[in-house]
């Protein structure tokens, strides 16, 4: 079984901003999967169903960003899942250009408050993940009122395409493995 969490802040206000791209992801893996994601549990809004075969746990931590590991690590607890091997983390990267991808099987928090909190629940740093790209802050920007906001206009078309590789990725992940993941959509 795996358990896939996308990250993002509850609440209407925050629906659709840059911080929200993982809770898209998983709406985008729910819709492509037919998975209703409304269950209340573990901190979280989660769905159950099966992608490509396996069974999965779709999570959207309901605990905000900055305390994402609360819900991560209730959910390890209930489902007992080797987090190193069947837990997918999807969020934003400010690092990497709108729509782009970068997987890995571990690495830093890299300033993200969510990871940052993960990271800490679960007491290192080695589960999968794909970052999402999101872009860079323009110079002057705030950093929490960039992440906080929408889109542009012209990026909504290429972070649709970047959602829908993510569906891809995740397939990828849970039929191969994480290499052949980052080989193909890295």
């Amino acid at each position: 079984m795996y358990i896939i969490v996308g990250l993002g802040n509850p609440t209407r206000e925050y629906n659709n901003t840059r911080h929200n791209i993982g809770f898209a992801a998983i709406d985008e893996l729910a819709e492509a999967n037919q998975i209703a994601v409304v269950e209340k549990k573990h901190k979280a809004v989660i769905g159950k169903g099966y992608i490509e075969g396996h069974k999965v746990i779709l999570a959207k931590p309901q605990t905000f960003m900055n305390l994402s590991g609360e819900s991560v690590r209730a959910l390890l607890d209930y489902y007992k899942v080797d987090e190193k091997a069947e837990l997918i983390v999807l969020y934003d990267d400010i690092s990497l250009e709108p729509g782009k991808l970068r997987i890995r099987k571990k690495g830093s928090a890299g300033g993200h408050n969510g990871i940052k909190n993960i990271i800490a629940h679960l007491g290192h740093n080695e589960f999968q993940r794909i970052k999402i790209g999101v872009g860079e802050k323009p110079k002057g920007y705030d950093l929490a009122d960039y992440v906080l906001g929408h889109f542009k206009k012209e990026e909504q078309k290429i972070m649709e395409e970047a959602l829908e590789r993510v569906v891809q990725a995740v397939s990828c992940m849970i039929t191969e493995d994480a290499d052949s993941a980052m080989n193909r959509f890295n």
